[in-house]
């Protein structure tokens, strides 16, 4: 019988990594919830759409947000999703630490929440998928057959993030990139919309070691 599977936890967590395994093992499609919102936020940084303080010019992204295509395809050499903007295949421009350190405050506005959640719920309707993020037990699929919360110490966190960086090729400083993840960590446990946290019927993996 087909499931959902929903996979939270903070940034660095592993969560993505064990969803696309998850995926292979069963067939079923991986959704990274967290791609959507990074999407998201590299269609603010190429519009100028942040402010020089780093906040959201936030009636401007909702004026264009209807622009904003998110879409994910199977790589047939890979087995593994790439996620797409606006028909573009854009998997490394948002893992690099430009859009890492504006990607919570867009994850934070409601109106930004409230359109990818409508998608998110909509990829889920006809079941057999797997998708992490911050909110996926507790408000895309509350009544997902299984739900895992992964999480991991925030030193652990850096440096897979600085590894990763390291291996892509990309700039990295490890006390940024802690910096970055403490400071994302804060932000999305104490928005208002959605915050992150345990659900009550999730299954708690610690995936520091």
């Amino acid at each position: 019988m087909p499931m959902n599977i929903a996979i939270d936890g903070p940034v660095g967590a592993g969560k993505s990594s064990i969803a696309d395994q998850v995926a292979q093992r069963l067939h079923i499609l991986h959704l990274d919830t967290g791609a959507m919102y990074r999407s998201v936020t590299l269609f603010a940084l190429r519009n100028g759409l942040f402010n020089a303080d780093g906040s959201v010019k936030a009636d401007d992204l909702k004026e264009m947000l209807p622009q904003v295509n998110v879409s994910f395809k199977l790589n047939a050499a890979t087995g593994l999703p790439e996620t797409y903007l606006n028909g573009e295949m854009v998997e490394r421009d948002i893992r690099g630490m430009e859009v890492s350190s504006h990607v919570s405050p867009i994850a934070a506005i409601p109106f930004v929440r409230e359109a990818l959640v409508a998608q998110q719920k909509a990829m889920g309707n006809e079941k057999g998928v797997v998708m992490d993020g911050r909110d996926i037990g507790t408000v895309v699929f509350p009544d997902a057959e299984l739900k895992i919360f992964v999480t991991a110490s925030p030193e652990v966190r850096a440096k897979r993030r600085y590894d990763e960086l390291q291996a892509k090729g990309q700039p990295a400083d490890y006390d940024d990139i802690l910096k970055n993840v403490q400071q994302r960590d804060y932000i999305d446990t104490h928005r208002e919309v959605s915050p992150l946290r345990q659900a009550e019927d999730a299954i708690v993996l610690d995936n520091s070691h």
